[in-house]
């Protein structure tokens, strides 16, 4: 099942900027682990839900995990060989804007060297450049 609002207030959005770093959400709040993000993007549902799965795998689901990120921007899509013109397109998929230095995931209860091959796992799903975070490091 795809990650999506219950609700929104508009169905369309606009594309919106991606650049500049991010001003929340970018400390572990939670978790003693996290994936950071490097670099701006659009994040979307089925890639994080790939991602999540990934982590829940490999730590064979003990400790716990939080998703700091949730998709809440809609993308729309035009049918394939459409001319242009005659508006916007329908809603296709949910994106989640990431800025640089957002803290996408969260871990804890589970060794350091675990959580550390469990986030680079979780890295590969994703778009975004990230790093692996302790609680503690700079």
């Amino acid at each position: 099942m795809a990650m999506m609002p219950k609700r929104v207030k508009y169905r369309k959005a606009q594309r919106g900027r991606r650049c500049g770093t991010a001003q929340k959400g970018n400390a572990l709040n939670f978790g003693e682990f996290g994936l950071k993000s490097l670099e701006s993007g659009w994040v979307k549902d089925r890639q994080i839900e790939a991602a999540r799965v990934a982590i829940m795998r490999h730590i064979r689901r003990v400790g716990k995990t939080w998703i700091r990120i949730f998709p809440d921007k809609p993308v729309t899509k035009k049918p394939a060989e459409t001319r242009q013109g005659k508006g916007k397109g329908a809603p296709d998929h949910w994106v989640c804007v990431v800025k640089r230095g957002k803290v996408m995931f969260e871990l804890s209860g589970v060794p350091s060297e675990l959580a550390r091959s469990a986030m680079r796992l979780a890295s590969f799903k994703l778009p975004v450049k990230s790093k692996f975070i302790m609680r503690g490091e700079g």
